[in-house]
């Protein structure tokens, strides 16, 4: 049952963190307008099972005008909302209370916020922790998004279908780049499940700037501009789509051998794999697999 939609307000964020899903940069492009977002949540109040709307990005407080509208329209909707962010705006506490007072008094649900290494090195008293300090202080719900460092040891931490909130690093968008090299494996034949994602039944999609409704990152089912949520999710068939059909019935081992890709002997996990087979197939599936941005070729 669909029960939460996310934002992705924008690609375009502060950081060019190395493990970062959708490639997102300070170059990166792709912002919502507040008609398009409005639509957006028009489409989703027509969802009766969604009562979840997050935003986050890339850094969604880069557009805070919009991200204050988009929280007060969600809100008048009838919906709770999150926001995921970097606390990138917090140089000090004073700071950190003045974007966030707002936020509060329209009744924000959650606020996470990403404290690890990748966003702030090894400082003690970071943006993230100030950011974290003063919500809690306004009384938000918050809590923190800590990655580990990547061990080659597989990805645990998260149960299926639910927001990434710490563990370690899933082998998706720029990590497979910069993190995977020289890393140990696992054999590829042996990767034979999705364990992050629901894709048959799934209870949460994610719909960036361009319309793309995606189950993971760099996997459309449709797009809002052309379709709306319902329709997308009522016509939505694991089973008949290119991509999720084969990574239900045996994961990214299936997806990998249903269309010839020739795998490397080991992965780093399930994700890399995944993510190296459906790079190979962009040229074949472009309106299933998309945006480029999210692949690192925008």
């Amino acid at each position: 049952m669909l029960a939460q939609l996310h934002i992705l307000l924008t690609y375009t964020c502060p950081f060019e963190c190395d493990h970062c899903f959708v490639y997102s940069s300070p170059y990166a492009e792709g912002t919502f307008s507040v008609g398009r977002l409005n639509q957006l949540l028009d489409q989703a109040q027509d969802v009766p099972t969604i009562d979840w709307i997050y935003f986050e990005g890339g850094e969604s407080f880069l557009f805070y005008p919009l991200l204050v509208e988009g929280v007060r329209s969600a809100r008048e909707r009838g919906f709770e909302v999150g926001i995921v962010t970097s606390g990138f705006f917090a140089a000090t506490e004073a700071d950190a209370e003045l974007w966030l007072r707002p936020l509060a008094q329209l009744g924000i649900a959650d606020l996470s916020v990403s404290d690890d290494a990748f966003h702030h090195g090894e400082e003690t008293d970071n943006p993230a922790k100030r950011t974290i300090r003063v919500a809690k202080h306004l009384g938000i719900p918050t809590g923190s998004i800590s990655i580990d460092p990547p061990d080659g040891f597989g990805t645990i931490g998260q149960a299926k279908g639910e927001p990434v909130a710490g563990g370690s690093v899933m082998f998706r968008g720029r990590a497979v780049d910069r993190l995977a090299p020289g890393l140990p494996g696992r054999a590829w034949d042996t990767l034979n499940e999705c364990p992050f994602e629901e894709l048959e039944t799934p209870t949460r999609i994610h719909v960036d700037p361009y319309g793309h409704v995606q189950l993971c990152q760099g996997i459309s089912i449709g797009n809002v501009w052309k379709t709306p949520v319902r329709k997308i999710m009522e016509h939505y068939r694991a089973a008949d789509h290119p991509i999720c059909g084969p990574l239900v019935e045996g994961g990214p081992v299936e997806l990998a051998s249903s269309y010839g890709f020739d795998p490397d002997d080991e992965y780093v996990d399930e994700c890399h794999l995944c993510f190296e087979t459906r790079r190979s197939l962009l040229h074949r599936f472009p309106e299933v697999l998309t945006p480029h941005q999210v692949y690192g070729m925008a």
